[in-house]
């Protein structure tokens, strides 16, 4: 009489660890994709404040153009670069968040009901 109610309880049980579990894994690559974040903004404004000394330092406006020539392919590139980094994170915080949810349901309540019968 009671195993429907206590399998009913298993499964909700089962569901709440997995997002429990999910959001965990969300959590972490959020923060995974901060700090890259963070390090990416510092490195460019590092950057931009090289190349602006060196532009204050020019001697001919040719040496200026070049100067900021340079800059502008190290910035798209850094850019670029970080783009992919960030989206190939962005795939993997998926990824990781969906596999507990995905394992829940794998041992939904049809696989245990059914595992003792013949």
């Amino acid at each position: 009489m009671d195993e429907p109610f206590e399998e009913f309880q298993k499964v909700g049980k089962d569901g709440f660890d997995a997002a429990i579990r999910s959001f965990g894994e969300v959590n972490k690559g959020f923060q995974a994709i901060a700090a890259e974040v963070t390090g990416f903004s510092k490195r460019a404004l590092e950057d931009s404040t090289r190349t602006f000394e060196q532009l204050a330092g020019a001697k001919s406006v040719e040496q200026a153009i070049e100067i900021q020539s340079q800059y502008v392919k190290r910035a798209y590139d850094a850019y670029t670069s970080e783009v992919s980094k960030l989206g190939e994170m962005y795939v993997g915080l998926a990824r990781n968040a969906y596999q507990p949810v995905k394992s829940a349901l794998t041992k939904g309540p049809s696989s245990r009901t059914n595992a003792g019968t013949p």
